[in-house]
């Protein structure tokens, strides 16, 4: 079923929004200050894509022993930057393209996946592509460890 509606992403969209985030990905490298982003532009290139079967989670599910105030403080600054730069745009096409998905019965599924990602747009440093099951995985976990 993931591989039905992944494929029905690309075709109802999904290819010009991965192309938003391919052209993001490279603007950042290309631009020596943006160049810490282009591993989070990367991450969200993937899951728009194939937004099915994918999950993105931040760093500090997967790893919460991890945590470090002044990581988080440059992940903000970073978010910051991102927003301006490439997050607005990046949103507002997700939007659209969900808007123009929802229009028919059979995109309602893949619109509704794009909604979800024009959130991650906005603020994307920090967060892992990782797939369905893993992203479950470290939510028990860390669910188990907050009430022991």
């Amino acid at each position: 079923m993931r591989t039905v509606l992944n494929i029905l992403n690309f075709v109802l969209g999904g290819f010009l929004t991965t192309l938003g985030w391919l052209l993001a990905t490279l603007v950042s490298i290309v631009l020596i200050i943006t160049l810490p982003l282009t591993r989070s532009c990367w991450e969200i290139t993937k899951l728009s894509l194939l937004p099915y079967g994918n999950e993105a989670v931040h760093v500090d599910e997967l790893e919460p022993g991890a945590k470090s105030g002044v990581m988080n403080a440059g992940g903000t600054l970073l978010n910051i930057l991102w927003f301006v730069l490439f997050g607005w745009w990046l949103c507002l096409t997700h939007i659209m393209a969900g808007i123009a998905q929802c229009i028919t019965i059979i995109g309602i599924p893949v619109g509704i996946a794009n909604f979800k990602i024009a959130a991650i747009a906005l603020w994307p440093v920090g967060r892992r592509v990782v797939p369905v099951e893993v992203a479950r995985a470290a939510r028990e976990a860390n669910a188990r460890r907050r009430f022991q």
